[in-house]
């Protein structure tokens, strides 16, 4: 999951996703500067780390984002944070961030 979300073409693409209901990879694409076979291929990676779904309406196949998918991630980050944030060096961390 972390991997998808390293590349900042596969965030924006969740942005976008998550403003509407779904979109195709066609749509997608006129909204950015790459190839719809491109938006299509960061689609794939994005769904299998389960942070989008797809589903035929009619002849389309639109995009969406998965909630659960990213509420998952940002409960093990804040549960992460909590558990290194309780050591005897937390009041040290960040100082050098």
């Amino acid at each position: 999951m972390f991997a998808a979300l390293a590349d900042s073409r596969r965030r924006e693409l969740l942005e976008l996703l998550g403003s509407g209901p779904g979109a195709s990879a066609g749509g997608l694409a006129a909204a950015l500067p790459v190839s719809r076979q491109a938006v299509a291929q960061h689609l794939a990676v994005l769904e299998e780390a389960r942070l989008v779904t797809r589903r035929r309406a009619g002849r389309r196949v639109l995009f969406t984002v998965r909630l659960e998918g990213l509420a998952a991630t940002a409960g093990w980050l804040t549960d992460r944070a909590a558990a290194w944030g309780t050591g005897p060096d937390s009041a040290d961390q960040g100082k050098d961030a």
